[in-house]
């Protein structure tokens, strides 16, 4: 007798009703793994997908994987070069303890990455703990589960933090983003802006000393170091050049900035991954990076006597700052981003465009990535709008 067989001449008991009704869930779980169930659906009528909540919030959390382990890395080398260059001085804080196992050796990678760590776990450890206080609180009070929607938003907003962020500073970031740029409007899913990045936002204009200026970007006190692109900011390219910044330096991502933004080439790692786990839409990406090559071979072309910035060509926009961070993990967010498939095309390309113009022609913002995304964001549903409204003026032409 056959395996199916069997299963035919038992199902009468395990179904509901039968004598083993408590155990039909465990007999339905076998009986459909094994044979293709016969209530399967057919033609091109439903959207069938393996994906739920759970496994695509998972696979933003493992695409960062890469950048977690740079920004532990990057940020213990750029504070040990610092400490050498202030004569290993010895760093006047709880971290002095475990460090004096490894010291400051820039050549030890044990040293950097634990040095590193040292700065990371903390500022994601109060995001996580302060943010989720947040999220029970509100599910408490709805009545909902708590979703895997925050586990993405609290990895981000501590990526783009920069190493040296007061704690407390960071625990009302998180608040701010968590419940004025998501709760409020419903939770997971119901938010028009990036939690992330609208936390980021209120502690970019709420404290501005802890977000710019050259002695953010390296986690040791009295040290200062300018970032590639505040340098470009100021002198342009030459600056950078002058600093001693090479380009695939600053694509590896050795060089002082946000904790998980520096490094282009474990972003684009990530980016592939969620390219290929289908998360990510390739339409955004695509948009932002057209948008901003193309805007900055634009002002490449006109030129300008003043503003060293309009020479800046777009494989260094590419790679300084947060661009790329912000055009695989920021704009690509399914909820606060374009729905329609040419809307994510004119979406990502508005974004790439905005961030050039900001930092270009914007003197107040080095960095242009986090507010053109928040600007977009707000224009996401009058894109799919029109996109709609386009789509049915051609349908109903084709059908007068």
């Amino acid at each position: 007798m056959s395996a199916r067989e069997i299963l035919d001449s038992i199902e009468p008991h395990f179904t509901k009703g039968g004598r083993f009704e408590k155990y039909y869930g465990l007999y339905e779980m076998v009986d459909t793994f094994i044979y293709t169930p016969a209530d399967v659906t057919r033609g091109f009528t439903h959207v069938r997908d393996g994906n739920d909540l759970k496994r695509t919030m998972t696979f933003v959390v493992i695409a960062t994987f890469f950048c977690v382990l740079m920004a532990m890395y990057n940020t213990g080398y750029q504070a040990n070069l610092a400490m050498q260059a202030m004569g290993f001085e010895a760093i006047d804080n709880w971290r002095s303890v475990p460090m004096a196992l490894f010291g400051y050796n820039t050549m030890n990678p044990f040293s950097n990455l634990i040095h590193g760590a040292l700065y990371f776990l903390p500022i994601y450890i109060t995001t996580l703990a302060i943010g989720g206080i947040w999220e029970v609180l509100f599910a408490t009070v709805r009545g909902h589960e708590v979703n895997e929607g925050f586990l993405v938003s609290s990895m981000l907003y501590a990526l783009i933090m920069p190493p040296d962020m007061p704690l407390w500073q960071v625990a009302l970031g998180i608040s701010f983003g968590i419940v004025i740029g998501k709760e409020v409007f419903g939770g997971t899913g119901k938010n028009f802006l990036n939690p992330a990045l609208t936390g980021r936002a209120f502690l970019y204009f709420a404290y501005p000393a802890s977000m710019t200026g050259d002695s953010v970007w390296v986690a040791v006190d009295g040290f200062t170091r300018a970032t590639p692109l505040s340098l470009a900011a100021n002198g342009g390219l030459d600056a950078v050049y002058a600093a001693n910044y090479s380009w695939m330096q600053s694509f590896f991502g050795f060089e002082p900035g946000s904790l998980g933004e520096t490094s282009t080439l474990a972003i684009l790692i990530g980016a592939a991954f969620l390219l290929y786990t289908r998360v990510a839409s390739y339409r955004i990406m695509g948009g932002v990076f057209a948008g901003m090559v193309a805007t900055a071979v634009l002002f490449n072309v006109i030129g300008s006597d003043t503003n060293p910035m309009f020479a800046f060509p777009w494989y260094w926009h590419l790679t300084v700052g947060g661009f790329a961070f912000g055009m695989v993990y920021m704009a690509t967010d399914p909820v606060s981003a374009a729905m329609t498939d040419r809307g994510r095309w004119v979406f990502g390309v508005l974004v790439g465009v905005m961030t050039v113009l900001i930092r270009v022609v914007n003197p107040a913002f080095p960095e242009g990535i986090m507010l053109a995304i928040l600007f977009s964001n707000m224009f996401a549903p009058m894109i799919d709008y029109f996109v709609i409204q386009a789509n049915i003026r051609r349908r109903m032409k084709r059908h007068a």
